[in-house]
């Protein structure tokens, strides 16, 4: 399993805005072969903005990267640019492989 995260430094008084863009936005990730979950969370406040990562679940990497190459993956992400001022920066990507699991 692998996990992808990227981090949204979201300026402050620009949440609802942010949060409004995910829950009516069509991701397509439905479309793509290895996608398991997503969910978009929310994290502390700082004195300039909240902290936000969007979290997808994949099978495996190879499962991630063919999404990022995917016509899905570019449909997801149009006018993505024109977002950029509800948030500080550039969205921080990090992923990871599943080593444990456990409930």
């Amino acid at each position: 399993m692998f996990i992808a995260m990227n981090r949204f430094k979201v300026t402050k008084g620009s949440e609802e805005d942010f949060e409004k863009v995910w829950a009516e936005r069509d991701s397509h990730l439905e479309e793509v072969p290895g996608f398991v979950e997503f969910r978009l969370l929310r994290g502390p406040e700082a004195e300039d903005h909240t902290l936000f990562a969007s979290h997808t679940i994949w099978k495996d990497r190879a499962a991630f990267e063919a999404w990022t190459r995917s016509e899905a993956f570019r449909k997801a992400h149009a006018g993505a640019g024109d977002r950029k001022v509800l948030y500080l920066g550039h969205p921080q990507f990090e992923g990871f492989e599943v080593i444990l699991e456990g409930r």
